[in-house]
């Protein structure tokens, strides 16, 4: 019998191949898809406000997140503060986490059109047209939804308090 903590290295698909027959798993059961992204350098009650409001939009939740070297362009060399590895392992615990995949671009774009998901969402400092991958999704009848920000949580301001 699988540990816990297999369990959750499970859902951390660290292969193109795996990550595509997991994803054709949950289309052919016909499970909808939700899709976020992000760094979650620091995870924090903002992030898990966000990830919990994705989780109740659908049936599977798959996360994509940056990679160190994604990171460290979009939020300067100091960052991340933690490794990927470890980032993708704390959002693989989540009980409502069902995916975890690492992209090495600066957006999702890429990944949104492999995964094709039925809803796309974002944290409340994006508007729809920040959205990468948003038109893409909308073209097919998928859906674009942003979560309002949990007030006073950002890991910027949380470094800076550091």
């Amino acid at each position: 019998m699988p540990s816990t903590l297999q369990n959750i290295e499970k859902r951390i698909f660290k292969d193109s191949l795996s990550f595509k027959r997991q994803l054709h798993r949950w289309r052919f059961l016909e499970k909808s898809i939700v899709f976020t992204n992000g760094c979650f350098d620091l995870l924090h009650p903002g992030h898990i406000h966000l990830l919990s409001e994705a989780a109740d939009m659908g049936d599977i939740l798959l996360v994509g997140l940056n990679s160190d070297a994604s990171v460290g362009r979009l939020k300067g060399a100091d960052r991340p503060r933690i490794k990927e590895s470890l980032r993708a392992l704390q959002l693989a615990s989540l009980f409502f986490v069902d995916g975890v995949i690492l992209f090495e671009e600066d957006t999702p774009e890429a990944l949104i059109r492999e995964v094709k998901p039925d809803v796309l969402v974002k944290g409340g400092d994006y508007s729809p047209d920040q959205i990468a991958g948003a038109d893409f999704v909308k073209s097919y009848g998928g859906r674009v939804e942003i979560v309002p920000l949990l007030e006073n949580f950002s890991t910027s301001k949380l470094l800076t308090k550091i």
